[in-house]
């Protein structure tokens, strides 16, 4: 997937602006600022606002709780200074396996 090809490209790229940036004057510094632990804080929080609104069955909520929760994915992947492109690298190994193959491997690396 080529640089910038796709909106959350796009976001990643802007999030690698701001780590830089005032946090006085943008979110997104404050949060890198603040480190991973953070970072994964706020994503924790998205995530459980999108199910949520997931198990009420708004839909529109749905999709705005969803659009938080990737911003705060890839802060969190910034903050721990993991390219997006490493995401979209382990996406494309792993379509050439089910999924059911695949998490079959992971149980005996990973707790779940």
């Amino acid at each position: 997937m080529g640089t910038d090809s796709h909106p959350l490209d796009r976001l990643a790229a802007t999030v690698d602006t701001r780590r830089g940036a005032d946090p006085a004057t943008s979110w997104t510094a404050q949060l890198l600022a603040r480190g991973p632990a953070k970072c994964a804080e706020k994503f924790g929080e998205e995530a459980v606002e999108a199910i949520i609104e997931a198990v009420r069955g708004d839909r529109t909520r749905l999709a705005a709780e969803a659009a938080d929760t990737l911003y705060h994915l890839l802060v969190m992947l910034a903050a721990c200074e993991v390219p997006l492109a490493a995401v979209w690298d382990e996406l494309e190994r792993r379509e050439a396996q089910s999924g059911l193959t695949e998490k079959a491997a992971r149980a005996g690396s990973q707790p779940e």
